[in-house]
């Protein structure tokens, strides 16, 4: 099989080095271009962890060579950036899967939560995927707006449900997260005294992840979706657990609908009893498991935030805009103990 060169721009976080540590290995991905806003480094340089293992050098954002040298390039860049880079990319003609937010929402939408939107042209063209619940979207397409993390496990757990949830009654979001979520620039918020042995909730009901929720959960069954979104920032490095608590309209076996839904989904694990998140840290696997107590239902899905949550899916999601299987070069091995 032919060999395709892509690139990252934004390799010094979190998800930057994890897309490295995949795309290394990939059987038909050559890593071919490293880029961030300094450059002059390499990657064991930058990342210490990769020191004997690769040297590729780490340049300073150059479009025009990295439209040289790949056909398609991961931007792992905050919001805003991502989106002025990610124009410039597809104007070269180089396919783009966006790890941040400047892709995922209406134009409104966005707005309304980050910034006046620079590139509305390509925002209208943007694919939003989350395999499972959209299947072959992503194939041929251009750009790739990669979800979110805690959208993707809420969505998870909530999108076998649609047709069974009495809509017009609350549905509750609580969604803890690892603090690697917040990425690797310090601040107080993450600052290793005020994270552990605590847990906090942050940005209820408003938080913007929520809009992003009800937007895609909305599309999903062509009805209007609210939510009310808790996220809670809980002391470990990495992993998502989200719950969904909603109304059900109708008798059901929640598990049996969930693996009805699931079924052959090869990052889907429907489990027999409530996931732990260690269970999935370094891989793709999305665990999910439901109950009900009388017309209570309780769904939750368990995640790597960095992994699932962001660059293991960008993978997943750059294998089918290829036309390559979903599941190449992605860990299903986790993390344990």
């Amino acid at each position: 099989m032919k060999a395709i060169n892509v690139g990252i721009i934004g390799v010094s976080g979190y998800t930057g080095l994890e897309l490295v540590k995949m795309l290394i290995n990939h059987p038909v991905f050559v890593l071919n271009y490293c880029a961030n806003t300094e450059g002059e480094t390499t990657l064991d340089r930058l990342h210490p962890s990769l020191c004997g293992v690769t040297t590729l050098p780490v340049d300073k954002v150059d479009l025009d060579r990295a439209a040289a040298l790949c056909e398609l390039v991961f931007l792992a860049l905050p919001h805003k950036t991502a989106m002025n880079t990610a124009k410039g990319l597809l104007e070269r003609g180089i396919r783009v899967v966006d790890l941040s937010a400047d892709y995922r929402l209406t134009q409104e939408n966005y707005e309304s939560f980050y910034c006046e939107h620079e590139d509305v042209d390509n925002l209208q063209h943007a694919v939003y995927s989350i395999p499972e619940l959209h299947g072959n979207i992503a194939q041929d397409s251009r750009l790739i707006a990669n979800p979110g993390c805690h959208v993707t496990a809420s969505l998870m757990a909530m999108a076998p449900f649609l047709d069974y949830i009495d809509l017009s009654q609350p549905i509750f979001i609580d969604s803890k997260t690892g603090v690697s979520g917040a990425g690797k620039s310090p601040s107080a918020t993450v600052h290793y005294v005020g994270v552990n042995d605590n847990i906090n909730c942050y940005n209820i009901i408003k938080h913007r992840h929520a809009t992003e929720i009800e937007q895609h959960a909305s599309t999903l069954c062509n009805k209007d979706v609210r939510v009310t979104f808790v996220p809670s920032l809980v002391p470990m490095t990495r992993g998502m657990l989200s719950c969904v608590y909603a109304t059900l309209k109708t008798e059901c076996d929640p598990l049996q609908i969930m693996s009805d839904f699931y079924q052959d989904k090869p990052f889907v694990r429907v489990r027999n009893a409530p996931p732990h998140t260690k269970m999935t840290s370094g891989t793709n696997f999305a665990d999910l498991y439901a109950a009900r107590h009388a017309n209570a239902l309780v769904a939750m899905c368990a995640i790597d935030n960095l992994m699932r949550g962001a660059s293991s899916q960008a993978l997943a999601n750059a294998n089918l805009m290829m036309g390559l299987d979903e599941t190449l070069g992605i860990p299903k091995i986790a993390y344990v103990p």
